[in-house]
């Protein structure tokens, strides 16, 4: 009885699990299915249009050739003029041991050709070869640690991707001109398809595509050895090149790097497979003219994707990290403080990135935008109080604690409305966390002892993202420090070492990523930065303290 329960408990686990599952992974599971389903029509006319018979080409048998297999027609074809043969259904074209015959190889031919014929073992072949891809694709994209969060808008490019290369691949096969192994990668779109993933979506996402793409080019080009590396070769060199650029025009140069690289490996294909080196000026000139207008057609597609993915691309960071937009404009106006702090965090957020190999520009335009719901009551900010009365002296502190949280919904509110990328705004509302904001807990807890931390704390989560996790430490440090007396490196060091333990024993980096290695470096990379802002310079000779030439010009009025 008891074996029956615990048989019960685990299958009912198994469904639970596989249930929750489903749920959280289900738009993924839909485009799985979807894409499948639009690369199996793919095949299906693929295979319906090819003359192929038992998955081999017409071309693989001959006459008197001694046949390797039994084939036996599946359905009756009448005479027609192109071949006046009939076939019947359940007849036997070639017996397996026996030479094939005239008669045979003219069925055959016929059978091929057949519009009502259509070879499913072939395309059953290719379809298990296309599901087992499909699975392998769906798997790494669910397990690689990309180091953020996934969206459906990414696999959704990939499958795109994918259908529109594999057709490319399959159709233009099908021209005799195009039907040689080499001629063929003049026209599959391999280079632009990675230059656009690597921008948009970063290097893994790239390095994963051009897996998937080649084994799809493999079985869209008759399983040709030569066409799949070529096809891999471009792919991870094209992802290569790009992934450090900063400038769109740079995607220009960007193309003819990849022409030249192109035309490297079709040389070095054409050695290693004992090729001829006939009729290779054309074709080195269409691998050059494809790397050339890959790179000028990903310069022309990146605006309108950037702006309907609304991806965190470097080219759109760079852009987002221009300081005249509007928005910093009526930041420096009504909330001048928080816009100086604003700057120093991205700065202090950019460097620690860079020295963690994070993501620099994302860190930088997260910090320039983290703060950006504090404009609209500025004066409840400290860094905006100078020459001014602290708001908060007329509020009781739970009403303060609600103003304050308040800026980190206001500012995920105003990222919507500018349409920024979903990784600077998931850094607008994680800056903070869920921690506690602890000088107005302590105040009201005077007053009223059952009140809860909870009840002061941020109604965010803590940072999921290692940008995030540094542009929180930032925004903890740059603030904190302006309250530290005579900030010496050696101060510093130390009193950003208790700030960043505080933050780790409230569990606020536990969903980071950073490791102990990546926050020691974010230390000493805050401390010489800070180090060197707040650095004493000397003294001229005849400087004068304000102060003190005030009480001078007082005390000779006293006298006179």
């Amino acid at each position: 009885m008891k074996k029956n329960d615990d048989k019960s408990n685990i299958v009912s686990t198994l469904f639970s699990a596989m249930g929750t599952y489903i749920k959280q992974k289900y738009p993924f599971l839909i485009l799985f299915f979807t894409g499948l389903l639009l690369v199996s029509a793919l095949n299906f006319v693929k295979i319906s249009t090819v003359q192929s018979v038992a998955n081999f080409q017409i071309e693989d048998f001959e006459i008197d050739q001694i046949s390797d297999r039994t084939i036996i027609a599946d359905r009756n074809l009448a005479p027609d003029d192109v071949n006046p043969l009939a076939i019947v259904k359940g007849e036997k074209i070639i017996k397996k041991g026996f030479p094939i015959t005239e008669e045979a190889y003219s069925k055959l031919k016929k059978m091929a050709a057949s519009p009502l014929y259509i070879d499913y073992r072939a395309f059953a072949n290719n379809e298990l070869y296309l599901v087992l891809l499909a699975i392998m694709w769906y798997l790494l994209f669910s397990f690689i640690p990309f180091g953020r969060k996934i969206q459906v808008k990414e696999p959704l490019l990939h499958v795109i991707l994918f259908i529109i290369e594999y057709s490319v691949t399959a159709f233009c096969a099908k021209f005799s001109f195009f039907s040689d192994p080499y001629r063929i990668c003049i026209v599959i779109p391999t280079a632009i398809s990675i230059m656009l993933v690597t921008v948009l979506f970063g290097n893994i996402s790239a390095v994963l595509l051009s897996v998937i793409l080649s084994l799809g080019v493999l079985n869209a080009a008759n399983w040709q050895l030569s066409t799949f590396l070529f096809t891999l070769s471009v792919s991870l060199c094209s992802s290569a090149i790009v992934r450090k650029i900063e400038r769109r025009l740079d995607l220009v140069v960007a193309g003819l790097l990849v022409a030249l690289f192109e035309v490297v490996f079709i040389l070095l294909l054409h050695v290693i497979f004992n090729e001829t080196f006939t009729e290779l000026l054309p074709l080195i000139l269409g691998i050059v003219i494809n790397g050339f207008i890959s790179g000028i057609l990903t310069l022309g597609l990146l605006t309108p994707l950037e702006i309907i993915m609304n991806t965190a691309s470097v080219f759109r960071l760079m852009d987002l990290s221009d300081n005249n937009v509007p928005i910093f404009k009526q930041m420096q106006i009504q909330a001048n403080g928080t816009y100086n702090h604003s700057m120093m965090v991205a700065q202090l957020a950019e460097s620690a990135c860079r020295e963690i190999g994070a993501n620099s520009i994302l860190a930088r335009v997260g910090g320039y935008y983290h703060d950006i719901g504090k404009i609209d009551q500025s004066e409840y900010f400290v860094e905006n109080q100078q020459n001014m009365e602290n708001k908060h002296s007329d509020l009781n502190p739970t009403l303060s604690a609600s103003v304050i949280k308040s800026h980190v919904k206001k500012g995920v509110e105003k990222a919507h409305q500018l349409r920024l990328p979903q990784a600077v705004i998931d850094i607008i509302a994680e800056h903070h966390g869920n921690s506690v904001i602890t000088y107005f807990y302590n105040a009201a807890k005077e007053k009223d002892p059952s009140l809860t931390p909870e009840d002061f704390a941020y109604p965010g989560n803590p940072p999921k993202s290692r940008e995030s996790g540094v542009v929180m430490l930032a925004d903890t440090v740059e603030a904190a420090c302006h309250t530290l007396d005579n900030p010496t490196s050696q101060r510093l060091e130390k009193f950003i070492s208790t700030l960043i333990n505080a933050k780790m024993d409230t569990g606020q980096l536990d969903n980071s990523e950073l490791t102990f290695k990546d926050i020691a470096k974010i230390k000493e990379s805050f401390v010489n930065l800070l180090t060197g802002y707040y650095h004493n310079r000397i003294k001229y000779q005849n400087q004068v303290d304000p102060d003190e030439k005030d009480k001078e010009k007082d005390k000779a009025d006293n006298n006179e």
